[in-house]
């Protein structure tokens, strides 16, 4: 058995059990137990009757207590003795109100306090445990929070690998687009090198054959000049002469006028007329090609952002529009509204008001379910010529391109026939609409998270004003569509 350090046992009977420190000015209380005079009081302070004795908690009716001159002389005779230092209490342990040791837990407020504080009137009719039972007791509780804590930091950093993961794969594919744009320019300069010479050599063919059939025209019609100068210098000379000699052989002279026509020779045969006729419609082709070649590429490498908004126009007369024409719902009745060509009778229909014809373009659409369980909707884009009347096939044949929606399911037609089910991790809160008119592509995309719905095979639009199409509700109010700038 370990010996007992009679030091340590004379400390313990000269220590307060309130701030377990040496007693100052101690005082007894009719129980026998001895406390320092200023910790009593405090521990007193504010009642009237039922004075605890902080260690046995006997009652008292009147709060007094007698000072202790023996016991006090004692604790001034026994400062000399060596003993072990007592430790400094770590911070946060001490009562900052009292500057007591936090001993005990206070189960109504949640929270440690001194002893003085569980005498004190804020705590003295609340249940305290000592603070050690208190902290098993919670210790449970956090390990638990502290593991569902652990799966969160776990879930993000899966997140945060699967995004790191998702932009190395789009870094990877914009290298290998940037190599596969780098190598289809090289081999298209190259087509572009050689048609140049081809069509440079062709040109320069008939500028040769030309300036020979030029130069051979000039040297012939040089020729007959001279003859012809010479004849009329013949002709001056002999109207001079007298008759007599003038009238010799007059009938030669006359000949020889006769004789002497200019036949002009076909210099520039049709044929070769056609063949520069022809290399000038190159050359108006290749600037045709160059020019929309251009556009085109210019168009494709900006993405309109579209500011759509609704057309009231061509609203079914159960739809509610908004004041702004972004937001489309279904009403309760049917509004007395014309039946112009472009309204929509049968099916719950809405149209945009913008129109492309040209170029890439993108809008979200948010999905705001009304009644649970019935939010249905479908978004996508559809032909100016699309039919207003009666019943309407949703498919890319009769010229609508969308997906039809109902929380997390969702359907696409690409043909007549064939339809499309597409499970979704989630119902979107967004819908992302793009189009893409030159590749003739049409594609729906989850805006909340990027994930892609469903792309529809290219199509051809030939030049047809392609705009956004909104349908809501199959039944009953079903859910409210707004755009979104």
């Amino acid at each position: 058995m370990a010996a007992v350090n009679p030091a340590k046992l004379l400390l313990d009977e000269l220590t307060c059990s309130v701030c377990t420190d040496y007693f100052q000015d101690p005082v007894s209380l009719d129980c026998g137990h001895n406390f320092c005079q200023a910790c009593i009081t405090q521990c007193w302070e504010g009642l009237r009757t039922n004075f605890c004795c902080p260690e046995c908690r006997e009652t008292f009716s009147q709060g007094s207590f007698k000072p202790n001159r023996h016991l006090r002389n004692i604790v001034e005779a026994s400062r000399t003795l060596t003993l072990e230092p007592a430790k400094e209490p770590e911070v946060g342990t001490v009562c900052e109100k009292h500057k007591r040791v936090l001993d005990v837990f206070c189960q109504e407020d949640q929270t440690p306090i001194c002893m003085v504080c569980h005498l004190s009137r804020d705590h003295k009719e609340h249940s305290v445990v000592p603070i050690e039972e208190a902290a098993e007791d919670y210790k449970p509780q956090i390990q638990r929070r502290l593991t569902s804590l652990k799966k969160e930091r776990d879930k993000i950093l899966s997140y945060k690998s699967s995004e790191e993961n998702t932009s190395q794969e789009l870094l990877k594919q914009l290298q290998t687009e940037k190599q596969k744009i780098v190598s289809e320019f090289q081999q298209l300069c190259q087509f572009l090198k050689r048609q140049e010479q081809l069509l440079l050599a062709h040109l320069e063919e008939l500028n040769k054959e030309i300036e020979k059939r030029r130069d051979e025209y000039v040297a012939k019609v040089s020729e007959e000049l001279s003859s012809f100068s010479t004849l009329i210098g013949e002709m001056e000379q002999k109207c001079q002469q007298p008759a007599s000699v003038f009238l010799q052989d007059i009938t030669g002279t006359l000949s020889r006028c006769e004789k002497e026509k200019f036949q002009n020779p076909v210099v520039f045969s049709s044929e070769l007329k056609w063949r520069v006729w022809e290399s000038s419609q190159n050359s108006a082709i290749l600037e045709t090609t160059v020019k929309k070649f251009k556009d085109t590429l210019s168009s494709r490498q900006q993405l309109d952002i579209a500011n759509v908004t609704l057309d009231p126009a061509t609203a079914h007369p159960e739809l509610v529009l908004s004041a702004g024409w972004r937001s489309v719902r279904r009403g309760h009745t049917r509004q007395a509204l014309p039946d112009n060509p472009e309204r929509f009778d049968t099916e719950l229909c809405v149209l945009g008001c913008a129109g492309f014809t040209l170029g890439r373009h993108y809008w979200e659409v948010e999905l705001e379910v009304e009644v649970e369980g019935r939010g249905h909707w479908s978004v996508g884009v559809a032909r100016e010529s699309v039919s207003r009347k009666g019943q309407i096939s949703f498919n890319p044949e009769r010229g609508v391109w969308a997906v039809l929606g109902c929380e997390d399911q969702c359907v696409a037609f690409t043909a007549p026939e064939q339809r499309i089910r597409l499970s979704l991790s989630r119902a979107p809160p967004r819908v992302g609409v793009y189009l893409d008119y030159e590749a003739g592509q049409v594609a729906l995309f989850d805006a909340g998270n990027g994930d892609p719905i469903f792309t529809f095979p290219p199509a051809s639009f030939d030049g047809e004003r392609i705009r956004p199409f909104f349908r809501v509700g199959l039944w009953g109010p079903g859910c409210q569509l707004t755009l979104r700038p």
